[in-house]
């Protein structure tokens, strides 16, 4: 029986979200191989050993009696939570499994610490995780490796919006300003004129220090779900099929006007074309374990990269288990797969 730390909450925007991945995961975590240690982390930050049942979590009604402070043990080799109420308790565990999204969490912060810490860590790595919540760094090294990105421009707080408007009347309308650093669509604003530009800008700067402008890819959205570290498993290819708008945070987690086709609705070539795409991807940003790539598939025919999501959602309905689902793999043991990554 191994004991695996799951980190769930977090600091972040996405907070909410993460409560209901975590779920799923203590859900369907195989109870046989697998002790589960709960800590969330709240929105304010602080790390709570939660002893509690995780039907709690969802709706966020985790926080009370039954959580005790705590922290980790940095010292190398120890792999122990520490319990701050006073008893100087110590839990050994196997394994860390963030399972966090956004900042705080999925950028390679909290995986930092645990790698300092010498703790094995169930995902992407410090380097892979920073560079994946980057989206302009992230497409320059997708660049590099041969796959098409968009055309784009970045700006740092306190660019002039004149400068800015250059930048975007360059690239063409309509195009997407985003903030460089953010999950969930967070700050995203598709602007079809210049007049959207300042309240864009605004928007993506209230998330991120830099903002990027993107121009828009014809056609539509894709995913590809990665498992593995030297041998990979690639999951069946969706398709996002939007009736307005884009895929923004509503959508994603609403579907309200949107609906998602696993497989995609696409040749069996063009789809080993993404999955080829993806692998290339995953490979360039030194992902690990697990990761969902997405990219874009235009009218003719061009696969275009768009993101990777390091810890993508995870929830029974989430895009990441269904495209395993495809390929054969049902929840538990897709999780299963995903802890064996680390040799634990």
């Amino acid at each position: 029986m191994k004991r695996i730390l799951i980190f769930f909450g977090g600091c972040s925007t996405e907070y909410g979200v993460s409560l209901q991945s975590a779920h799923a995961v203590l859900t369907h975590l195989d109870r046989s191989r697998f002790e589960p240690l709960m800590v969330g982390i709240t929105q304010s930050g602080s790390w709570l050993y939660y002893t509690g049942a995780p039907d709690n979590i969802p709706a966020d009604r985790w926080q009370g009696s039954e959580c005790v402070p705590c922290t980790l043990a940095l010292s190398r080799g120890v792999t122990h939570l520490l319990l701050l109420d006073g008893s100087d308790m110590q839990l050994p565990f196997d394994a860390a499994f963030p399972v966090l999204h956004g900042k705080n969490g999925e950028d390679g912060t909290l995986q930092g610490m645990l790698e300092l810490a010498g703790i094995p860590v169930i995902g992407c790595g410090t380097l892979s995780s920073a560079l994946c919540m980057d989206k302009d760094r992230a497409h320059k090294l997708a660049a590099l490796a041969g796959v098409k990105v968009p055309r784009s421009a970045v700006f740092r707080r306190g660019a002039g919006m004149d400068e800015i408007k250059a930048a975007a009347a360059k690239l063409g309308y309509p195009l997407f300003v985003k903030p460089v650093r953010a999950g969930s669509s967070f700050g995203i604003t598709r602007v079809t004129g210049p007049e959207g530009l300042p309240g864009a800008a605004a928007a993506a700067f209230a998330n991120d220090r830099e903002l990027l402008l993107e121009e828009a890819i014809p056609g539509f959205e894709g995913g590809c779900a990665v498992l593995g570290t030297d041998e990979l498993t690639v999951g069946a290819v969706d398709e996002i099929e939007l009736s307005q708008g884009f895929f923004d945070f509503e959508e994603k987690y609403t579907l309200k006007t949107s609906a998602i086709h696993c497989p995609a609705r696409i040749p069996p070539q063009k789809a080993a074309e993404i999955q080829a795409a993806a692998k290339t991807i995953y490979q360039a940003l030194d992902c690990k374990d697990f990761a969902r790539v997405d990219l874009f598939l235009t009218p003719e025919g061009e696969i275009v990269f768009n993101e990777v999501n390091t810890i993508p959602g995870f929830t029974a309905h989430s895009r990441y288990p269904n495209m395993m689902k495809a390929a054969g793999l049902d929840f538990t043991t897709l999780i299963t797969c995903i802890i064996e990554e680390v040799g634990v």
